[in-house]
């Protein structure tokens, strides 16, 4: 039991960081599908939830932190605001798990001035939907005899 705890915890911690982590390690370690979306989303929804209420404050004193000003219109700030004015908070959420990392989602929606209760609700959307297709899918591929070889 407390290897299992340990594999769980592990994978969760690095689902704070990068959504990917959960779907890629939960198969690894011999989750199921309902495990893999569990500890994916929880991870996920932590750093949402934290970051959600830390961003402001994080948004506004990263200038302390920094020594050289940046480049107000990069190339991914012209991307981001491209998606927010296309799709609005659910294209950003949406987006999220797969290109951004769940703590850029949930700063950049901050720092659209999103309401709290928006953000969480659309990033646990896109998370379950995210988690669910991920785990189906890597499930499906590891069925094709060649891939099953290489990943055992």
């Amino acid at each position: 039991m407390s290897e299992y705890l340990v594999t769980f915890l592990g994978i969760y911690f690095l689902c704070l960081f990068k959504f990917i982590a959960g779907p890629l390690l939960g198969s690894a370690a011999g989750f199921g599908l309902g495990e893999i979306v569990v500890v994916t989303v929880s991870g996920m929804m932590t750093s949402v939830v934290l970051f959600s209420f830390l961003g402001e404050w994080f948004r506004k004193n990263w200038g302390l932190i920094r020594r050289k000003k940046p480049k107000r219109f990069s190339k991914k700030t012209r991307n981001i605001i491209h998606v927010w004015h296309r799709f609005g908070i659910w294209g950003i959420a949406f987006l999220t798990p797969v290109v951004l990392t769940p703590i850029g989602g949930t700063v950049v929606l901050t720092s659209f001035g999103i309401a709290k209760r928006k953000i969480l609700f659309s990033m646990l959307v896109s998370s379950l939907f995210w988690a669910i297709t991920f785990g189906l899918s890597i499930e499906r591929l590891l069925e094709i005899p060649f891939l099953k070889n290489l990943w055992l």
